[in-house]
């Protein structure tokens, strides 16, 4: 297949994706207002924390910004397969194997969309966490640098959610899943909490998460500035963890499109 080929597979196919979502305004809203949630909620309610213990950064809602970044791409990828799931049940799947288009673009279009989408939700709670006096170690440059750790972490969660949705026979199985493992998930790191103000077995826990890892290396980037050494080192981990979450999702695909 040619690279233009390639190309034009993709625009349909993200641009289907973009349809979906603009016909649904409401849930559009909520995915754009989610953020802003995230950091009011959540900043305001611990913000009393960041006075009597050692949160890194002095305020709260700094400490915070990088927490509500990572779970907002989080929330959003791992439901992102879900999609794929309802063309498998009405049968639009099995039309979209008998044309032309390459199996590739149809998982992989998925993914582009999803890291748009949470780049643009990541952007706004960057921006509004800058409009209520957050200020980036890293200038706003670093704003990029905080998108791009997002994504690295969102491929990952993303793999897995199409896995879930190949490998699962109903979405009434995919949603009790997603519901149960996302908020052990999001208290088991660092997203609220310092690692040291965490219990010790949920610290371990904490460091055994790759969302910790994400949202240290956003948070290294808001609070500290530039420092290539811890933030080669996540950016190594994540990786990791992408490169074994295709694999699994390469697996769970070759038997689901049989």
């Amino acid at each position: 297949m040619t690279a233009n080929a390639l190309w034009q597979e993709h625009r349909v196919l993200f641009g289907r994706w973009f349809s979906r979502l603009r016909r649904e305004r409401l849930e559009m809203l909520a995915l754009l207002a989610q953020p802003m949630v995230w950091l009011l909620l959540f900043g305001h309610l611990f913000a009393q924390m960041a006075q009597s213990s050692a949160v890194p950064g002095g305020s709260y809602l700094r400490f915070m910004t990088a927490g509500a970044v990572v779970m907002t791409t989080f929330n959003a990828c791992l439901l992102g397969g879900v999609e794929l799931l309802f063309d498998r049940e009405s049968g639009f799947l099995v039309r979209m194997l008998a044309s032309p288009a390459s199996r590739l673009s149809m998982v992989s279009s998925r993914f582009i969309y999803l890291a748009v989408l949470t780049a643009a939700q990541g952007l706004i709670i960057l921006v509004a966490g800058y409009a209520m006096g957050v200020r980036y170690a890293a200038g706003l440059t670093g704003i990029a640098a905080c998108l791009v750790i997002g994504a690295l972490f969102g491929a990952g969660i993303t793999a897995l959610s199409v896995a879930l949705a190949f490998g699962l026979k109903s979405h009434s199985q995919f949603f009790p899943i997603t519901g149960f493992v996302s908020l052990p998930l999001t208290f088991a790191s660092s997203a609220l909490v310092p690692l040291a103000l965490m219990p010790g077995w949920m610290a371990a826990l904490a460091r055994l998460n790759p969302m910790t890892y994400a949202i240290n290396g956003v948070r290294t980037i808001v609070l500290s500035g530039w420092q290539a050494g811890p933030l080669l080192r996540i950016a190594v981990i994540l990786t990791s963890f992408d490169l074994i979450c295709l694999m699994i999702a390469a697996v769970t695909l070759r038997r689901g499109l049989r």
